[in-house]
Order: structure tokens, then sequence, then C-alpha cells
């Protein structure tokens, strides 16, 4: 079964800030609060990135490259998170970059 996110309605509209100390709704958050327990659950996660303004380089990041830095094997991140974006395609490839980047580090 999957989880569908839709990031502006369901987490804010304006999500910002790679940690909480920079903003209550920062990648950190999102990450912890909504992404890794659908995940530890065993649910497959869709995101949904329309409607979300000023998503910047460091939410996007510490949201889903962080995924690769905690406890959770990168075959079930990278598997079994989908993203959605079909307002600005360009996001879905930088944060499926993003992942991909730090999978790559940690298999080093």
């Amino acid at each position: 079964m999957a989880k569908r996110i839709d990031l502006a309605r369901d987490f804010s509209r304006f999500p910002f800030g790679r940690t909480a100390k920079h903003s209550p709704y920062s990648g950190e958050r999102f990450r912890e609060e909504w992404l890794l327990p659908a995940l530890r659950r065993g649910e497959d996660v869709i995101v949904v990135l329309d409607g979300a303004r000023g998503l910047g380089p460091s939410f996007l990041e510490e949201a889903f490259g962080g995924l690769l830095r905690t406890d959770l094997p990168a075959e079930r991140v990278l598997g079994h998170v989908t993203i959605v974006s079909e307002l600005d395609p360009s996001r879905k490839v930088e944060v499926e970059r993003y992942m991909q980047e730090e999978a790559a580090r940690a298999a080093t």
C-alpha cells in the first residue's frame, strides 16, 4: 500500500529550511514526521510537490537525501519513494539526484 503525501496540503504550502531550528516546516521535520514513519511501516511513499512554494535545495536535500543518512537501507528508500511534480518536472529530477548522490556517498 502506498501513502500519498501532498506536501502543500498535508505539511506546508511554504516549506523551507534544512533543520527544525531554521523553520517549523523544515526538511528535517518533514523527513522525521512524515517520510520515515511511513517507510518504517513498510509503506511506499508518493510525495506530490505541486502547490508548495519556495522549495529550496536545503529543504529538498535534507528531507529526501537525508533519508539515506538514516538507519533505513538504501534500497528501501530508493525503491519505495516516488516524487510527483507535474508543474515543475525539474524538481523530481532534483530530488532523485539528491537521493542518488547520498546513496552513492553511503556506499563508499
